[in-house]
């Protein structure tokens, strides 16, 4: 539908006197008239912070979770080995008619040998020294290549010249295979593919409504100076505070999307007014007064809910709120200069092209705009009660599954089929069980010695349910502190092994204590992650309660409402769960035939924020208009239906670009940022056909005039904003 308005005769009856103009009004006729300044001043401050992140980015990631049993186990290994070293990387070998060929193992030497000399690597254990090495059968075998770095601090060119080492020994029935978490990062691809997708749909949606290139050009020129401008900050940021390497990922999906549908609002109230038969100057400011407002309010909603992150005090988790919350504020700032500038620059060609197609409209006797949603929002209006059920049920069907949602983190076991750290993965599960590539660490802490009491729960765990075997005990620098390798029977990912864990923390190992009053913990990547899970779920009431709360006490002044809020909160929940439910029907089961998996521990939290920002958002799109048609009219049916004939169209435009740029990123060979983007794209998808289009109406056909009710003495408390100017 098109977005040109044409004012109601209600409208020009009801029309007040200008009011004073405000800082939105004075900074758009400022960048309006200062053009040229403004478009400067933006390129200038795009090209200097990427002057100084010319140096290059040290993201990396913080999984530290003080308190946890997981983190306690892994300090008290630290402290007890006075040589420090890096992570390890495992060459793992196959060969059909086995590893202890003569001719098998000579050719396996040279080649470790050849590993031992490359940078970065500080041993390396030959399959051939112990004999725990090799499997059973004799075929499948690995060797270790310890490293002096971390593998997140493991530059990417030495991991490959380690895999092409390796690769040379293939051939005559033998296979080799490169495995651990340095590994992963040559599985994990380059991005950039979906983003530029995203921004080509996103194009083509624009130029639809718009009518022409430019026009369509302008909101995502905007994003794009306002994203690539903050990414360049987070880049210098890096250097000084935790930031995870997938923060650029998530700023891009947040920046682009919420960038192009500040634009896209402003841009639309800017057409309408050049339809009024505003000048191309007036009309800028009117828009950034009215439109650049709502966008500020809907903005600020968005930074509330992101810096809600940063209560959960979860490590780089923390640095990525922050960077996406800076992605937002500068959007705004670009929304509110940048484009008042654009618009200046090119605000005659349009103010031409749109009345001809204004002219060409009528001539052709066209309905006027917004007619078809007027027709809607009558018809919903019709059977609000029944609308309202329709759309809880769809909704609450959708979010059903995320009930059994089952948290954890991915490993190589959800790389790539082809990659060489997913077959390493596999052969090592074929030859030593599933539960290999994930083994628990029991570390054992004895005020006379650790030996026997270690000595006892290896054997102990040996005859656990869910133990293919425990190994050990292995003794460290300290003789009071050592560890017990647990194999599960269960893959990593696998809900027994989650299990297991619960089992030794909360059955084997109490018992163990009381009979030999050493300390034991349970440590390793499988523990941590579901130390990690546990932490979440505990810490998230207090993280929903600071963003709800927040976003209620927004709205209400915003809106002057106690209902108006307290509905966008429960619908806003109802688009989360709809997410979660929608990412665990597809990664955890597998439906579409995607590998099923756990999903990213910290991905509920970040949905949440994100979600109920950029709803809130659309909230306040539809429902600023509706207020400000209820001001007029005083009619709560009418408001319902010209607010909704207003911004449909918008809103629709908005959420069509939001999930095609959240629905690229299912392009990213990441699956963690595969999950984030389907889960943005389905909750925007639920959040604007579903809840906007049917269910708020519904709500606020329902409530009428008791959507406006705020009590006396919160009148009284809460400041007044007006959050449209005429």
């Amino acid at each position: 539908m098109a977005l040109t308005e044409k004012p109601l005769d209600s409208r020009e009856a009801g029309a007040s006197p200008p009011a004073r103009p405000g800082v939105f009004a004075r900074t758009a006729r400022f960048a309006h008239r200062r053009r040229w300044l403004a478009l400067t001043l933006w390129v200038v401050v795009l090209v200097g912070v990427w002057g100084a992140a010319s140096g290059g980015d040290d993201y990396r990631e913080n999984y530290t979770l003080p308190g946890t049993e997981s983190q306690a186990a892994s300090d008290l290994l630290d402290r007890s080995s006075e040589t420090k070293t890096g992570d390890s990387l495992q060459v793992v070998l196959h060969d059909k008619d086995g590893l202890r060929e003569p001719a098998v193992q000579d050719r396996v030497d040279k080649m470790l040998a050849e590993v031992a000399k490359l940078p970065k690597v500080t041993q390396v254990r030959s399959l051939y020294e112990d004999k725990a090495a090799i499997s059973a059968d004799g075929r499948i075998g690995y060797a270790t290549v310890v490293l002096d770095v971390t593998s997140a601090n493991m530059p990417r060119g030495d991991t490959e010249r380690i895999l092409d080492a390796v690769k040379t020994v293939e051939g005559q029935g033998l296979q080799a295979e490169l495995g651990g978490g340095a590994a992963r990062k040559l599985a994990a691809g380059e991005g950039g593919m979906g983003e530029m997708i995203g921004l080509v749909f996103a194009l083509v949606i624009l130029v639809f409504m718009f009518g022409t290139l430019i026009a369509a050009g302008l909101p995502i020129i905007t994003a794009l100076f306002a994203v690539g401008s903050t990414l360049a900050v987070i880049v210098v940021a890096s250097h000084f505070v935790t930031i995870a390497d997938y923060t650029p990922y998530v700023m891009m999906l947040v920046g682009l999307g919420v960038g192009i549908d500040y634009a896209l609002l402003i841009f639309a109230r800017f057409r309408s007014e050049l339809a009024r038969g505003d000048s191309h100057e007036d009309a800028t400011v009117k828009a950034l007064d009215s439109a650049g407002r709502t966008a500020f309010f809907a903005g600020s909603t968005v930074i509330l809910a992101l810096l809600g992150l940063v209560a959960l005090g979860l490590g780089s988790l923390q640095g990525m709120a922050l960077s996406v919350a800076l992605t937002v504020l500068v959007t705004l700032l670009a929304s509110l200069t940048l484009l008042p500038a654009l618009l200046g620059i090119f605000g005659k060609r349009f103010a031409r092209q749109f009345a001809t197609r204004d002219a060409k409209r009528a001539a052709k006797r066209r309905p006027a705009a917004g007619t078809g949603w007027r027709a809607f929002a009558t018809r919903v209006q019709r059977k609000p009660l029944a609308v309202l059920i329709a759309g809880l049920v769809v909704t609450c069907a959708l979010a059903f599954p995320a009930l059994s949602l089952r948290l954890g983190f991915t490993d190589a076991g959800n790389d790539k089929p082809d990659s060489t750290s997913r077959q390493a993965y596999d052969l090592l599960s074929q030859g030593f069980g599933p539960g290999f590539n994930g083994p628990l660490y029991v570390v054992v802490e004895g005020e006379n010695g650790a030996g026997k009491p270690a000595a006892a729960i290896a054997k102990t765990l040996n005859g656990t349910k869910g133990v293919a075997a425990a190994t050990g005990p292995l003794p460290t620098d300290d003789a009071n502190v050592a560890t017990v390798m647990t194999f599960p029977t269960s893959s990593p990912q696998d809900e027994g092994t989650s299990d297991l864990v619960d089992r030794l923390r909360d059955d084997v190992l109490p018992r163990a204590a009381e009979e030999t009053g050493a300390r034991y913990l349970v440590g390793g990547a499988t523990a941590a992650s579901e130390d990690y899970s546990a932490k979440v779920a505990d810490r998230m009431p207090v993280f929903m309660a600071i963003v709800v709360g927040l976003s209620l006490v927004l709205l209400m002044v915003v809106f002057r409402s106690v209902l108006i809020p307290l509905k966008a909160a429960l619908l806003n929940l109802l688009s989360i769960g709809a997410a979660l439910g929608a990412i665990s029907l597809v990664f955890q089961h597998g439906m579409f035939g995607v590998e099923p998996g756990p999903i990213e521990a910290y991905l509920p939290v970040v949905i949440f924020a994100i979600v109920f920002g950029l709803s809130m958002d659309y909230e306040i799109f539809l429902v600023s208009r509706i207020q400000e048609e209820w001001q007029r009219a005083k009619d709560p049916t009418v408001a319902v239906r010209e607010g909704l004939g207003h911004t449909g169209s918008v809103i629709i435009a908005a959420g069509a670009i939001m999930v095609v740029v959240f629905g690229s990123f299912m392009l990213s060979p990441e699956r963690m940022l595969q999950q984030l983007g389907f889960g943005m794209a389905v909750a925007i998808f639920v959040d604007v056909l579903v809840i906007r289009c049917l269910i708020v109406p519904a709500v606020m056909q329902l409530l009428g005039k008791r959507a406006w009710w705020l009590p006396a003495p919160l009148a009284k408390v809460l400041p007044r904003v007006d959050l449209e100017k005429h």
